[in-house]
Parts: structure tokens; C-alpha cells; sequence
């Protein structure tokens, strides 16, 4: 008998373990909230907050307090109808304890209950539930109270009782997170603040209640003017070449709510939308009909007043440059359909017609009443357009070999990739030529290429193009990157699948990783959406064995896991701490921050853009108080002032 044979025969139905549905979230945590660490953390207080905004939504109670405890708990009540308690026919449990511990069990699965909805597969409560210390729940529901406990991952601890009566309605939840199944139990104030405000500026009629007992802060979020105000948020920074507006829908089928701004010096398309409350990051038919829609409405507006001829008509992404909108739609839950499990991507097909009508009957007629805007933004659009055709000429002449040669000047400092299969390369900007010296002799040169900096760039978000395009080291990362600037950057034209940037661990470091992160932002913002930005991650420490460092060592990254190297390496250790990237050999520069394999790399997203707005308004804007505040409350610093924890959420 083959060792295969023996395998297969001892591999039967005993081995097969069957884990209780609670157990099977905690065993797999990022199947159901992406990650254990502060995101996937954050994403137990979504789950419960999603709920209130479901009842709120539906038209039941329009306020939601959020509340931070002293001992690491998270309590969140709203003034709905309140969770049944009556027991289930079917399974003759409490609907409160089904909905508590069984996966897909919820009243979001058709209209009858819920017209529109967040939720789709009824797992929020029961996840939050599986990875808590405990979850204890009052419920204020027909004059009554009820409560009911869960502890240890979601035993029933206390049953469903009926404690007392009231005139209150609604559901409060406390909850710990369990500290055996998270990397950090530490909720944070700004990231719920982010969040709720997000959640207010879609639902303009709902007050949100923030509080931290821990520190005495505390926030209402009230937003009458809806997604108006939540662009002009955004765009505190920009210069706008119109106001804000927007126009709703509450009638039809399909209910939506958009809002619209134009900015000069603005090469980019920033639209954001959700779908019931749930942020499409992915677009799908409800962007498609947007962009339809203003499309159509331009172009015809342009034509019928004699501004451009109808074989004029200008190219959505013309017309979309500098453009912010946000787009909410609420859908009936028979109608409502996501593409993936992430609900990152809307794929209900009446979206994309609804839209598109609404929006261009809308906007042309806000066009015809705003015509001194309405040329402004043609002549904006025509601009755009033929800057995007002089970059396709140039382009067209390049590779025809008729372009000047020195307009193909690349900085000497530049160790080019030898490979031409682009989406393969990478390129590392590197602080300072020591450190540029040792990546470029460990690199792999068939992929790799290496940029040191001459110096530290320039601050982009408060200087115009002009002056951007004369500073040294922007005009070499534009001319390396060879996709274009602005409103002519291609990111299918880029050299590099990854731009990765590798900095000291220090407070330089930190302000020129701060500083490229802005240009990217602001005239390559493509490369960031396509998540193809990185920071690279250098060992702060190598902890060896003394008696033989050369064979006996491990890195370490922090303070944290310094403690583990060392125990590691056991008694007879030596430390080397590195102040700087040309500090480190090239074999050990590679292996640590190069290295496929080995490597660690942080990729740079917009998961928030209000997050991404205020954080560049306080860096990189002119109210030095502002961020010297943000900095001693978010960046710690050791004794050496040596740049060692990341920045909090």
C-alpha cells in the first residue's frame, strides 16, 4: 500500500469537526470583519450602529447615542421599534437570543419590515456577539423592559428577562470586545467620529450622539443640508468655481439624494457614493447613471446654446475633471444587489437608468438657470481637453521617436529597472543617496528601480502646479513615472506597478513620506485608487547572538517585538539599532525591506475621504497650532525622537 493509500484511508468522517456558528467566527474572525486589528475592531460598533440606522431609515426614531466606557466597552442605543422578544414559531427561541447567535437570522431579508437596508446577510449582530467578553442588551419595547446576557463569545449567560416598565422604545447594547481575539481593544474617538459624521451627512433628518467617558469628550452630529454639507467639508481646501448643490429624490422607486461642486486646480474626479447608507467603494450602476447623466446634460446644454457644435462634444472625463459629488441611493430590499461579498460594488441594474434620468433632467436645468457657471465649467471642460490632447500628441510623438531627446532626460540618480513588463516594476524613492547607494547594489535589477531624493520636496497643497512642476524632485518623479501629471495622467501609461516609498524611521522620514503622499493625492491620485502607493517598513532593530552574529540574528520592528528577538536569541544577545536606511548593509537592506519574500510593505488607500481631507487640511496647511495638536495627540516619539508606532486610526 502506497503512503498515499494510508493518507487517504486514515483521512475518514471522524476528522471532519463540525464548530457551532459562534465558533466558527471566532475561529475565522476575517471572514466576517476583514481583520482582527483596529479596523476589524471598529467593525463590531458598524454592525450594532447599522442596526439603529436601519430602524432610523425605515422611519423609526431619529436619534443614536454612541457611548465610550472607561473599562474598554462600547455602549449603542437607538429610539426604534426595539428587537422582538416574543419566541420565534420555528425555533421557538426568543427572536432577541436567534438573532444574537445564529448566522443569517434578521428581518432584513425582504420589504415587509424594512424598506430599505444596510444589512443583507443578517450576520452583524451575531459577529459582534461571537468576538465579545460579554454583550448585555436592554430592549425598550410595547411599555416593557427586557434584558438578556451573553458572555464568552455569545453563551447565554442571562436569559430574556422582563425587569421593569417604560416609556422609552428602542435597543441599547454594551459590549467588550475580547481582548483573546483582537490585536488592540482600544476603541478610538476620531475613528467613530469619522464614522457617525459619515452616517449623519447621509441621513440629514438623524442625530448622532457621541461620547467618551474616558476623556469627557463628547459631539452631536445634526446635518439639515445632507450631502451639500458633507462636500463643502470636503472641499474646505479647494477653490471652488461654483457652490455647492444637489438635488433629491424621495418618490420613486428607487429614493436618492446627489450633490455636485466643480474646483479649479483640481485635476481629478472625486465621486462617492453609497448605496443604503453602505459606502460603494467600488462604484457600480448607480455611478454609471451619474456619469451618464452629467455627460448628456453638458453636452446637450453646450449644443442647444451654440457654445460648442454638435461634432464638439466633449468626453465625460473632461467634463468630470475637478468634479466632487456624492451620490446616496436607497433601494427596496427585492431590488437591492451587491456584486461580491464586501458590498463594495452596487450591481442593481434599474440604478444605472434612474440615475442617469434624474441626474440629467436635474442638471440641465440647474445649467439653464446658472448659465455664467455653465459657461465657466465648458470653457474648464475645453481646457481640460486640450491639455489631454497635447499629452496624447506628445505621447504619440514619443513613441515615434520624434520627440526631443531632451525632453527624455531622466535624473542620473535614477537605477532604472532593466525590465520593460511595467506592471512587474517597482520603484523605490529612497531618502538620501547612502541609502539610495546600498538599495541600489541589493536590489533585484530586473524588476527594481531606485530614486534617491536630492532633498526634501515641497509641500503641494498650497502652491500652484507651475510652482510644483519647477521643484527638482517632483519633476524627476513625473518624468520617472512617464504616465503624466494632472489632468494627463495615465495610470495605464505608469513604468511601475508599485511606487513604493522608503524613508528613515524618523521625523523626517515621516514629513517626506507625508510630503509625496500629498502629490500623490493631489496630481496622480489614480496611482493611490489603484493601490499601487506603498510605504516601505525598515527594521528598527538586529538583535544577533554575540557569539555568532553573522548566522544567529533576527530583526525587529518595534519595542514590542525588540522583547521577542531578544528572548528569542536567548542570553549572549547584541543589539544594533539602526538611525537611518544607509545605516544597514545592502544585503540587509534587501532582505528586510526589498525582499518579495520578506519584506513589509503598508499600502496606501482612501478608505475615508473626510478622514483623507482633514488630514491633509491640518499637516499640510498653513494653521501650524492646528497640527502641531494633531501630532502630540496621534505620534509617539522615544527618547531620540525616532519616529517608532504608527499612526493611531
Amino acid at each position: 500500500m502506497t503512503d498515499f493509500d494510508t493518507l487517504e484511508r486514515n483521512y475518514s468522517a471522524k476528522d471532519i469537526e463540525v464548530l457551532s456558528e459562534l465558533e466558527g467566527v471566532r475561529k475565522r474572525p476575517g471572514m466576517y470583519i476583514g481583520s482582527t486589528n483596529s479596523t476589524g475592531l471598529h467593525h463590531l460598533v458598524w454592525e450594532i450602529v447599522d442596526n439603529g440606522v436601519d430602524e432610523a431609515v425605515n422611519g423609526f426614531g431619529d436619534r443614536i447615542f454612541v457611548t465610550i466606557r472607561k473599562d474598554g466597552s462600547i455602549t449603542v442605543e437607538d429610539e426604534g421599534r426595539g428587537i422582538p422578544v416574543d419566541v420565534h414559531p420555528q425555533t421557538g427561541i426568543p427572536a432577541i437570543e436567534l438573532i444574537y447567535t445564529t448566522l443569517h437570522a434578521g428581518g432584513k431579508f425582504s420589504s415587509k419590515n424594512y424598506a430599505t437596508s444596510a444589512g443583507l446577510h443578517g450576520v452583524g449582530a451575531t459577529v459582534t456577539n461571537a468576538l465579545s467578553e460579554y454583550v448585555d442588551i436592554q430592549v425598550f419595547r410595547l411599555g416593557k423592559i427586557y434584558h438578556i446576557r451573553f458572555e464568552d463569545g455569545g453563551k447565554l449567560a442571562v436569559p430574556l428577562e422582563e425587569i421593569g416598565e417604560t416609556k422609552k422604545h428602542g435597543t441599547l447594547v454594551t459590549f467588550k470586545p475580547d481582548r483573546r481575539i483582537f490585536t488592540t481593544v482600544d476603541f478610538k474617538w476620531e475613528t467613530i467620529y469619522n464614522h457617525l459624521q459619515e452616517e449623519a451627512f447621509l441621513l440629514k433628518k438623524v442625530h448622532f450622539f457621541l461620547k467618551d467617558e474616558r476623556t469627557g469628550q463628547k459631539h452631536e452630529f445634526f446635518y439639515p443640508n445632507g450631502l451639500i454639507e458633507y462636500i463643502n467639508v470636503l472641499n474646505q481646501n479647494k477653490k471652488p468655481i461654483c457652490e455647492v448643490f444637489g438635488f433629491d429624490d424621495d418618490a420613486s422607486l428607487i429614493k436618492m439624494e446627489i450633490a455636485f461642486q466643480w474646483c479649479r486646480e483640481d485635476y481629478n474626479e472625486n465621486i462617492y457614493s453609497y448605496a443604503n447608507s453602505v459606502r460603494t467603494h467600488d462604484g457600480g450602476t448607480h455611478e454609471t447613471g451619474l456619469r451618464l447623466g452629467i455627460t448628456r446634460a453638458v453636452n446637450d446644454w453646450a449644443i442647444q446654446n451654440g457654445v460648442i457644435k454638435e461634432t464638439q462634444k466633449i468626453d465625460g472625463q473632461d467634463i468630470r475633471e475637478g468634479l466632487t459629488a456624492v451620490i446616496a441611493v436607497k433601494i427596496p430590499e427585492d431590488k437591492l444587489q451587491y456584486e461580491g461579498q464586501t458590498k463594495g460594488k452596487l450591481g442593481t441594474p434599474e440604478a444605472t437608468s434612474a440615475v442617469n434620468d434624474f441626474v440629467y433632467t436635474n442638471l440641465t436645468h440647474y445649467l439653464a438657470e446658472h448659465k455664467d457657471f455653465a459657461v465657466d465649467l465648458i470653457k474648464k471642460c475645453q481646457a481640460s481637453k486640450a491639455a489631454r490632447d497635447a499629452a496624447r500628441k506628445a505621447k504619440e510623438a514619443a513613441r515615434a521617436g520624434k520627440q526631443k531627446k531632451t525632453d527624455l532626460i531622466i535624473s542620473d540618480k535614477l537605477a532604472a529597472a532593466q525590465s520593460k513588463d511595467y506592471k512587474n516594476n517597482e520603484l523605490f524613492i529612497v531618502e538620501g543617496d547612502s541609502a539610495g547607494g546600498s538599495a541600489k547594489t541589493g536590489r533585484d535589477r530586473l524588476h527594481q528601480a531606485i530614486l534617491p531624493l536630492r532633498g526634501k520636496p515641497l509641500n503641494t497643497d498650497s502652491v500652484t502646479m507651475e510652482r510644483m512642476l519647477q521643484n527638482t524632485e517632483f519633476s524627476t518623479i513625473i518624468q520617472t513615472i512617464g504616465a503624466g501629471v494632472g489632468s494627463d495622467f495615465d495610470v495605464e501609461d505608469s513604468h511601475y506597478g508599485k511606487i513604493i516609498i522608503m524613508t528613515d524611521a524618523d521625523t523626517d522620514g515621516a514629513h517626506i513620506q507625508i510630503l509625496l503622499l500629498t502629490f500623490f493625492y493631489n496630481y496622480m491620485k489614480p496611482l493611490i485608487q489603484h493601490g499601487m502607493v506603498y510605504l516601505a517598513c525598515p527594521p528598527l532593530y538586529r538583535v544577533y547572538k554575540k557569539s555568532d552574529p553573522a548566522h544567529k540574528f533576527v530583526y525587529a520592528w518595534d519595542d514590542e517585538t525588540l522583547e521577542e528577538a531578544k528572548a528569542k536569541i536567548g542570553p549572549g544577545y547584541g543589539i544594533n539599532r539602526y538611525k537611518g536606511l544607509g545605516e544597514m548593509n545592502y544585503d540587509q537592506l534587501y532582505a528586510t525591506t526589498m525582499n518579495k519574500a520578506t519584506r513589509k510593505l503598508y499600502q496606501v488607500k482612501i478608505d475615508d475621504p473626510i478622514v483623507v481631507e482633514k488630514r491633509i487640511s491640518v499637516l499640510m496647511g498653513n494653521d501650524a497650532s492646528k497640527r502641531r495638536q494633531w501630532i502630540e495627540e496621534n505620534v509617539v516619539f522615544n527618547e531620540e525622537d525616532r519616529f517608532i508606532k504608527e499612526v493611531k486610526d
